[in-house]
């Protein structure tokens, strides 16, 4: 074979990452927080920017600048086929770039979120304060990560959410939990037996009503609550007034083993919280507000709040333009002027996408919002994107680190996605939770000598339209703490 140089010419086509398109892709994936420090950074650096600290400044006004102030726009609400009314009064106002980021690029990036340094945010950003001023775990962070994975109800990870937003400094639920079951719509019941579940996370004691009910949790993590320690724990006020003689007769209990019990209740902690860091906890504020339209519906809108206000500054640039004598100051000064602008028009479309998400949230979770938790309807990012005809990539950065505050409490948008179970006919209309609380039902109806085996069960349940195998039925019913059909029929067969 011959070696010979040649040219050939190919034609090929590949998507390349500008670094506007990087920075449109990560604006959407950040929280506020993120957002607020990225576009401080920016103002920083690009000398075309200017913070827009509270004028009235509309699109290229006589002052020279450019805006993104939303609250300009001219109201409009847009009636929808379910009742929900949107209200597009918090849009960014920009010639000529509301359709500047397409959708068909977007989904683009490389970036996951599990590949995000923090927060659905990127890596080539510096560690915020929180980050600097102390590496410590905060308590809320503790529990929802232990929520995540030890609940899958997504009923009872909701209530969940509610409860860890009651607990205070110490781990003590401060309030009644007959205002979680009023605002979710769901029974004390539930409420209760969430509870029972969350009393059995890290920290010991977490989630106490009580001091004797914290000293109890603690105890029964140790396998130590006999129930001569529950009557100690029940008589805390005669060990409170060192009434020893008292505490031996309700306890039932000699001197020695009153001491021995006292030794051990010392050695708990009555604070189980204390150990988390609490001094730079923040408030979560939402992103998106949805409140009740006055003859029904919802009206959504952003919140004006944590919407970033930038000017580009024309005049400044105007000025600066006719100064520059060499190449390279030219060069700079363009490179800017067009970072500041793709900044402006990054942010409206961020805006616009966060809004329209939210929007066909509250549209298809409505029942939730009227009725309540057990209306949770079966969601999947699917779902939304083919609705608002963006990709699954997409909506999934916007629901990360993402809040709306509803008349049910506030939510990250990603909480209302849950699981589905597919019917007979092949469409996915039975959300999980209700195919539990299904198979449950089914389990305390079984008679002694016709326990339901894990296969009758699935037989049951797709004679009812649910497609279920049978391995999803043994997942769920260990889950929810069910024995197996063996030990149910040994349990029910035993002699009382």
């Amino acid at each position: 074979m011959a070696l010979t140089l040649r040219l050939d010419q190919r034609q090929t086509q590949a998507l390349v990452m500008t670094p506007q398109l990087q920075q449109a892709i990560k604006l959407l994936q950040l929280s506020n927080l993120e957002l607020a420090e990225y576009i401080a950074e920016e103002l920083q650096e690009n000398p075309m920017l200017e913070c827009d600290e509270g004028e009235d400044v509309v699109g290229d006004d006589a002052s020279g600048f450019e805006s993104t102030d939303f609250e300009a726009a001219q109201p409009a609400k847009i009636s929808t086929e379910a009742g929900l009314d949107v209200d597009y009064n918090n849009h960014y106002t920009n010639d000529g770039g509301a359709d500047l980021i397409e959708e068909t690029y977007l989904p683009q990036s490389p970036t996951s979120f599990a590949e995000a340094g923090y927060g659905g945010g990127f890596d080539a950003l510096q560690p915020n304060i929180e980050q600097i001023l102390s590496e410590s775990e905060t308590l809320r962070d503790h529990l929802t990560r232990q929520l995540a994975m030890d609940l899958t109800d997504p009923v009872d990870r909701l209530i969940g959410l509610h409860l860890i937003d009651m607990l205070d400094d110490t781990g003590y639920i401060a309030g009644e939990l007959d205002t979680v079951a009023e605002v979710l719509g769901c029974t004390m019941d539930r409420v209760k037996a969430t509870l029972e579940r969350l009393q059995q996370f890290d920290p010991p004691g977490i989630f106490a009503r009580t001091l004797a009910e914290c000293l109890a949790l603690q105890l029964a993590d140790r396998n130590r609550l006999d129930p001569c320690m529950q009557m100690f724990l029940n008589h805390l006020d005669l060990l409170a007034t060192h009434d020893l003689n008292g505490l031996m007769k309700a306890c039932g209990a000699d001197a020695k083993d009153v001491a021995d019990m006292i030794a051990e209740i010392k050695a708990l902690d009555p604070k189980p919280a204390l150990a988390f860091d609490h001094g730079i906890a923040q408030p979560i504020t939402p992103d998106v507000l949805m409140r009740p339209q006055p003859g029904g519906g919802w009206i959504v809108e952003l919140n004006s709040e944590t919407l970033p206000r930038v000017l580009v500054n024309n005049q400044y640039h105007a000025l600066v333009s006719r100064k520059a004598r060499t190449k390279k100051e030219k060069q700079y000064i363009i490179e800017q002027f067009n970072s500041a602008n793709w900044l402006v028009k990054s942010l409206h479309q961020r805006a616009t996408t966060i809004l329209k998400v939210a929007t066909e949230l509250v549209r298809q979770q409505d029942s939730f919002f009227r009725h309540g938790v057990q209306h949770l309807k079966p969601l999947v990012l699917r779902n939304i994107a083919d609705e608002i005809e963006m990709h699954e990539s997409t909506v999934s950065r916007v629901t990360s680190n993402k809040y709306i505050a509803t008349p049910r409490g506030i939510y990250e948008l990603k909480y209302f996605f849950t699981s589905a179970i597919s019917a007979t006919d092949g469409a996915a209309v039975h959300s999980a939770t209700a195919v539990r609380h299904r198979i449950k039902a089914m389990i305390d109806e079984e008679r002694p000598r016709k326990v339901l085996s894990d296969d009758k069960i699935v037989t049951l349940l797709k004679a009812e339209g649910i497609d279920i195998a049978r391995r999803t039925v043994a997942k769920y019913r260990e889950g929810m703490g069910i024995p197996s059909s063996i030990q149910r029929r040994r349990a029910k067969s035993a002699p009382i």
